[in-house]
């Protein structure tokens, strides 16, 4: 038989949302996510626990090295009290909500570490529990292989852990072994890894990488590769137009864009990044500008890359660059010339209606003297056609 629900005491549903909670083995101590006035921004996670006289104590914030700024939610703890899973969209996420792990050593908890592909992946992974075997995990995932909205999921831990490198290149994680699926098509995500470098010495560096959703102009997810080696790995969902821009201080940001069909396979690409220091006469490419067919109009997917190039000029005051536009061979020269310098303008027009000025911009369109790669391949003229910035000042 089953007791009727008994409602917590006011210390503890005194925040404006109390979501999630998870109760240690012994009953003494109550974990739960609740959004107040004393925490970090959005949800945070609180404890409390009983006294001698079987009352719940005041909640106590379990601390920074948890919570974020942003929403942590669906806690589990282990039976020993030692072990907490929790989903948090802060911290080191593929994407929306990612599921993490930390450890109560020494007197306190260790820095989460993100569980990684395939439990994780760009969208909301949440309410992780462990089985009491450790052998078995459930948790709720939304995905497009799913029969609608937030599915549960069952993940199998077999035999001993076999190193998966994940985001910063610091977690090793078990194979798992997805629940059976629906019949129809199963999602099969790129997978993008590589390093991040410094272009003249090779150091790794720890920079911080954005992953966009350029239909929406939405920010996906932000992390940072990882302090030591500059590892990173991207888990991309087919079906999306993703860009993604990486900076340091002290750095020219670097971008990549990744249009990735409906229907294109699970592979993995290897994409070294090396950043440049900001110096006089270097150049970066604009991955993610996009204009109209055969016109100068900038599309909406170009908003966020014009507004990082905005915010590096903001931040740099005496900073003067050239921005170049670049064609293929296909078409006259002189057509080819006026397309690409109309093109730099538009770039150029965004960035003086954002209110720098036109003393520190200069335009110019180069049509296709200055190629990149080969336009014997429509990858080549692919390439080609650019835009790109050019540091004059610094």
């Amino acid at each position: 038989m089953y007791e009727y629900p008994e409602r917590m005491p006011n210390n503890i549903n005194d925040g404006q949302k109390q979501a999630s909670a998870a109760l240690t083995f012994d009953k003494t101590k109550l974990y739960f996510t609740s959004l107040r006035e004393d925490g970090y921004g959005g949800q945070d996670i609180y404890y409390t626990k009983k006294d001698a006289k079987n009352k719940w104590q005041r909640p106590i914030n379990i601390g920074a090295t948890i919570n974020t700024p942003y929403d942590e939610e669906g806690i589990f703890i282990s039976l020993d009290g030692n072990t907490l899973y929790f989903s948090s969209n802060g911290h080191n996420t593929m994407g929306g909500f990612d599921i993490f792990k930390s450890e109560y050593k020494d007197g306190s908890w260790t820095n989460p570490v993100n569980l990684g592909y395939p439990i994780n992946t760009p969208d909301d992974d949440v309410f992780f529990t462990m089985a009491a075997s450790g052998q078995r995990g459930y948790y709720s995932s939304k995905k497009k292989d799913g029969f609608g909205g937030q599915d549960v999921y069952m993940i199998a831990f077999l035999g001993a852990s076999k190193p998966m490198i994940v985001n910063a290149g610091e977690v090793h994680f078990a194979y798992l072994k997805a629940a059976p699926q629906p019949a129809h098509r199963i999602e099969q995500n790129t997978i993008l890894e590589g390093v991040i470098l410094d272009s003249e010495t090779l150091t790794p560096l720890q920079a911080t990488i954005e992953i966009i959703d350029n239909s929406k102009n939405e920010l996906m997810a932000n992390f940072e590769s990882n302090s030591n080696s500059g590892a990173y790995l991207i888990s991309l969902k087919p079906g999306m137009n993703y860009g993604i821009s990486v900076s340091k201080k002290e750095y020219l940001f670097h971008s990549e864009n990744f249009d990735i069909p409906e229907d294109a396979e699970a592979k993995k690409i290897q994409k070294d990044i090396l950043l440049k220091k900001v110096e006089v006469g270097i150049k970066i490419v604009l991955n993610n500008i996009f204009f109209d067919f055969n016109k100068s109009t900038l599309r909406d997917e170009s908003v966020a890359e014009l507004d990082r190039l905005y915010k590096l000029l903001d931040e740099l005051p005496t900073l003067k660059i050239e921005i170049s536009g670049h064609t293929d061979n296909i078409g006259s020269a002189s057509y080819n010339q006026s397309l690409s310098e109309n093109r730099a303008k538009a770039v150029v027009n965004y960035l003086t209606g954002k209110g720098i000025s036109k003393e520190r911009l200069l335009f110019e369109g180069y049509g296709f003297s200055q190629p990149i790669a080969s336009n014997d391949t429509a990858a080549g003229r692919q390439q080609n056609r650019r835009t790109e910035f050019k540091v004059l000042e610094k």
